[in-house]
């Protein structure tokens, strides 16, 4: 999901921001109230709780160290913006999540998640940003960390829903998701990237391994597919921004997760981000690394006006911290 905390700034970045936070939390609300959801409501508000505790005060310790004021000060409109990146993560860690009555488990999601964009920046032109999904980097840790802990059945988004409504809400997912994608994210590239990916490996594995073809395209019908296709893997500050890079980016998380499938891992969605993520960020931390320029060991100064006293070379400080 979209960061903040220095992140640079993106082109309809707060918008989308905004209409992200109002999706995702409308859906979270229909989906305790009416849809079915399994987990209880004290669990998105820890979550939230979780996630914003963690911005705040990474965000305090950050202003002091660099002194200058917290980016939440200036009003309550600037305080909830500053937010919605925390808000984001928090409700959908708690809504993807299963960890039966626990709620340890989603708390350490949540801060996990948003702790990643402090804790993993690569240096990006002048800033350095995060480049680990939040959301996904707390769920997938928590997979990793805890066997226990599993992924909300995919029915609970549609258990109540009969007729007509079965159809209604993934095409009200597909619709908004592709709105906000096409008008404030610009990430359609990278969603056919993974959509053709996904497919494409689903046909290799099938002719290569025996997968039946249609078990192995199943995942695309459950609204856990779609959530992750327009809400997760589009995530604007943790992808590419040119379009033949956001297709394979997407294309690369459809090709590991067939690898992943084919070596029997579940959860591969989740840990297919995650590794395309971190992959990404080595590799412009290798890019950053090869064009900076190398730091001049030695210059000159100027020679001292005494007469016969030798010319010194020293080497400057500040020209190597530069």
């Amino acid at each position: 999901m979209p960061a903040s905390n220095g992140s640079p700034s993106l082109p309809g970045r707060l918008p989308a921001l905004r209409r992200f936070a109002a999706a995702i939390t409308i859906l979270n609300l229909l989906g305790h109230l009416v849809l079915g959801f399994e987990q209880s409501w004290a669990q998105p508000l820890v979550a939230v709780a979780t996630a914003y505790g963690v911005e705040l005060l990474l965000e305090a310790v950050g202003a002091w160290a660099e002194r200058r004021p917290p980016r939440f000060l200036g009003g309550g409109l600037a305080l909830v913006d500053f937010l919605l990146p925390s808000h984001i993560t928090g409700l959908a860690i708690s809504m993807l999540l299963y960890a039966n009555d626990r709620l340890w488990p989603i708390a350490f999601a949540a801060a996990v998640g948003v702790g990643s964009k402090v804790l993993v920046r690569v240096p990006v032109g002048r800033g350095a940003p995060h480049c680990l999904n939040p959301s996904n980097t707390g769920i997938a840790v928590t997979l990793l960390l805890f066997p226990w802990v599993g992924i909300a059945p995919p029915y609970q988004f549609t258990e109540n829903l009969e007729g007509m409504g079965d159809w209604i809400l993934p095409m009200v997912i597909v619709v908004s998701g592709t709105f906000l994608n096409t008008r404030f994210t610009g990430k359609l590239p990278l969603i056919l990237g993974w959509l053709g990916g996904f497919f494409t490996q689903a046909a290799v594995r099938s002719l290569l391994l025996g997968t039946p073809l249609v078990a192995a395209c199943l995942p695309a019908t459950g609204m856990a597919f779609l959530l992750f296709t327009f809400y997760m893997a589009t995530d604007p500050a943790t992808t590419p921004t040119g379009t033949r890079d956001q297709f394979a980016f997407g294309a690369a998380i459809a090709g590991v997760y067939g690898l992943l499938m084919a070596a029997h891992v579940v959860f591969g969605l989740f840990f297919s981000l995650l590794a395309v993520c971190s992959i990404r960020g080595v590799w412009l931390l290798l890019l950053a690394a090869l064009r900076a320029p190398a730091p001049s060991a030695v210059s000159s100064v100027a020679p001292s006006s005494l007469p016969g006293r030798p010319v010194i070379a020293r080497t400057s400080l500040l020209e190597v911290m530069e």
